[in-house]
């Protein structure tokens, strides 16, 4: 293979896995969002039912 298919290749790799860790952060910011939300509704049910 020559230099600059080696470099292509490379180049690609750490794009693809900035896009896969990036996607990953994603989903953990919105299941963790999720539960902020959840848990906020509940505590103001609770609040509101005294």
């Amino acid at each position: 293979m020559s230099k600059i298919v080696i470099a292509c290749l490379s180049l690609a790799l750490l794009t693809l896995s900035s896009c896969g860790n990036t996607v990953r952060g994603f989903r953990k910011d919105s299941v963790e969002t999720g539960h902020a939300v959840d848990d906020a509704t509940k505590r103001a049910l609770k609040a509101t039912a005294r």
